[in-house]
């Protein structure tokens, strides 16, 4: 299953943080009705079994809105439910580690910073890149910001597709404008609004101008 460029134009990252009365398959549910075009589910805290319970969950509504569905850094659980991939950071399994587990068919994207390291995951076989953080992020207390020159840069260098990600939001989306990228990946942009289906329906509107 190779990464179509139109399935990364509104790439949703899951978070808790704003769950309230709500479960996170309700939330992502608005997210798809919205128009998002791919799922990550980033869980840092749960335990190995609700964890399972939720990436199945979630995976059989992407099914249902035909939207990759893929887990952030947990490889084990993305072969056992057979996930369409996983996404991996700069510390986590490599690339070409990650495509041995999973086998040939499955989505690996790779968090990447910097040229080299771009054209390093893309060398060991990922299909997408998410690059950032473009702007300023309170998701990520850690996240170093990558500059519009490095993103563009990063876009010419490789061949695969690249999204950008950090800080995005419906305001400054436009500035991504001319760099190269395909899509946007969010996480509070969508789930921490009030209203998780226009956000995103809103969000994506205002990318597909960008690009």
């Amino acid at each position: 299953m190779n990464c179509d460029r139109n399935d990364l134009v509104l790439y949703a990252v899951t978070d808790r943080s704003w769950l309230g009365e709500e479960t996170l398959c309700s939330q992502v549910e608005k997210a798809l009705q919205g128009g998002a075009t791919f799922i990550q589910l980033r869980e840092k805290n749960l335990d190995e079994n609700s964890f399972l319970d939720e990436a199945k969950e979630i995976q059989k509504l992407c099914r249902k809105y035909k939207v990759p569905f893929v887990i952030n850094d947990n490889v084990e659980i993305a072969a056992r439910i057979d996930a369409d991939g996983v996404h991996v950071g700069q510390g986590d399994m490599e690339a070409g580690d990650v495509r041995k587990k999973l086998g040939p068919d499955k989505i690996i994207g790779v968090s990447a910073q910097t040229v080299e390291q771009a054209l390093k995951a893309q060398e060991h076989g990922a299909d997408y890149l998410g690059v950032g953080a473009v702007f300023p992020t309170g998701s990520k207390a850690d996240a170093t910001e990558v500059s519009r020159e490095t993103l563009k840069a990063i876009c010419d260098a490789v061949e695969i597709p690249v999204i950008a990600i950090g800080g995005i939001s419906c305001e400054n989306v436009s500035e991504l404008r001319g760099t190269g990228i395909c899509g946007v990946a969010v996480i509070s942009a969508i789930f921490a609004q009030k209203d998780i289906c226009a956000a995103a329906a809103e969000l994506k509107k205002r990318v597909k101008e960008m690009l």
